[in-house]
């Protein structure tokens, strides 16, 4: 490639941020631009011996190390660990969480686990995998500083009402932990007759793979969402990979910790489709068209389409979103973690007491008030506030008063305007939304 070209890419995106207020390191966005551009035939999975970790070379360009003691530490909580001639297992940061080096302000702490069970039949890694993610569940259960909060395993087998809602056939099963730990789930089939999910049963068809927990973090003062999501697979006797749910997950978006995770690598990655990148980028984009058109949330749909540029050569729109999210006004993002956590607070049976939800908030309000300036600043906090106050009379384990409700709607609006504004504001971005939202 020209070396002249990053340099006029550079110019336009400085062009752009300067008309919509956000901040450029023009050193650091040309050295991406250039690096990114670059051709490296050989070198797609990239090592930093120093840190002990690895993972695809686009992947390492947004990584930082800075947090990576923070995140190790988590990993230790939602981790599997391998069984000799057994179970094997690569534990990786995922979304956010690997791209520290831009996302100054993250959302939850995602983590993804290759997850590869040697046995004689698929039946048996089934049962296996059941057992594996059923003690996971009961060791990590509640501690001092956690609390898990639902499991993902098995699809249901047929229509079925659970706590009044419906759930269609073929649709993931969400299992809460006291469900987990009765390996049961109640519910009723469209006629009315009583229905009951096993979990040894579930099993034999897992499907989508993962548990979320949440965390308190006391050296950072909050509370955060943390997951792993599972990518499991069968070896047979005779070396043959097979997914157990149907589909090998590609590795454009994880950070492995663990450099003695490269073996179990190695021989899972030879077997991901040969047309996985493009397979992935239609997945980011059936969430972006989600996040633009259904569940409205345009910090959402801005970190899929950064996701999506950097993948399709589409690096002049990807360098001006990694610009938007290191600036300091994208700690706005953290208002969805606020927001995820208050409805963790309101489910039935919770112990995440309501003060940790109002400290959370306090700590939003003052970093608003640091970060921002002038109107909007005044309009941002003027609405956090407002949420705040109606958090002094919510009860953990009770569902979100009305007026808690109406308040939070009121914050999402504002910060979805925010969103909107520094995308469709660039051009290209814009045009991108426009076709999408046709």
């Amino acid at each position: 490639m020209n070396d002249s070209i990053p340099s006029a890419d550079l110019q336009r995106i400085i062009e752009s941020a300067q008309r919509l207020g956000v901040g450029l390191d023009e050193t650091a966005a040309l050295q991406w631009l250039t690096a990114i551009t670059q051709e490296q035939p050989g070198e797609e999975i990239v090592f930093d011996e120093r840190e002990g970790v690895f993972g695809h070379r686009i992947s390492m360009l947004d990584f930082s190390p800075e947090d990576l003691a923070h995140f190790r530490k988590l990993g230790r909580l939602v981790e599997f660990f391998d069984v000799p001639g057994k179970v094997e297992t690569a534990l990786a940061l995922s979304g956010s969480a690997a791209q520290s080096k831009i996302q100054t302000f993250p959302g939850d702490a995602d983590f993804f686990e290759r997850v590869n069970i040697i046995a004689d039949s698929q039946d048996e890694a089934c049962q296996i995998l059941a057992d594996l993610m059923w003690q996971k569940a009961i060791d990590t259960f509640k501690g001092p500083t956690y609390q898990l909060l639902e499991v993902k395993l098995g699809n249901y087998p047929q229509d079925m009402f659970v706590d009044g809602k419906l759930h269609k056939a073929g649709t993931p099963i969400a299992w809460t932990a006291e469900q987990v730990r009765a390996k049961e789930k109640e519910g009723y089939s469209p006629d009315g007759t009583p229905a009951t999910l096993v979990w040894e049963d579930i099993a034999c068809s897992p499907g989508w793979c993962k548990l979320d927990w949440v965390v308190s973090d006391p050296q950072r003062g909050q509370l955060v969402n943390c997951s792993n999501m599972l990518d499991v697979t069968w070896e047979a006797p005779d070396g043959s990979i097979t997914p157990l749910d149907g589909y090998l997950d590609p590795y454009f978006q994880e950070i492995y910790l663990d450099a003695e995770s490269v073996p179990i690598f190695n021989k899972l990655a030879q077997h991901v489709s040969a047309n996985a990148l493009d397979e992935y980028v239609e997945a980011l984009e059936r969430e972006v068209n989600k996040y633009l058109t259904k569940d409205i949330n345009y910090g959402k749909a801005a970190k899929r389409m950064y996701n999506v540029f950097r993948l399709t050569g589409r690096y002049e729109e990807a360098a001006y979103l990694r610009e938007l999210f290191d600036e300091p006004t994208s700690m706005l993002y953290q208002v969805w973690a606020l927001i995820r956590t208050m409805e963790e607070c309101s489910l039935p049976g919770t112990d995440i007491p309501i003060e940790n939800v109002q400290a959370q908030a306090d700590k939003l309000i003052i970093a608003v008030v640091e970060a921002l300036e002038g109107e909007q600043e005044s309009t941002v906090v003027s609405y956090l506030l407002r949420l705040r106050d109606k958090l002094e009379d919510q009860k953990a384990g009770e569902p979100l008063t009305a007026e808690v409700e109406a308040a939070r709607a009121e914050v999402i609006n504002i910060v979805n305007n925010f969103f909107f504004e520094k995308l469709t504001g660039y051009p290209a971005i814009k045009l991108y939304i426009d076709e999408i939202q046709k």
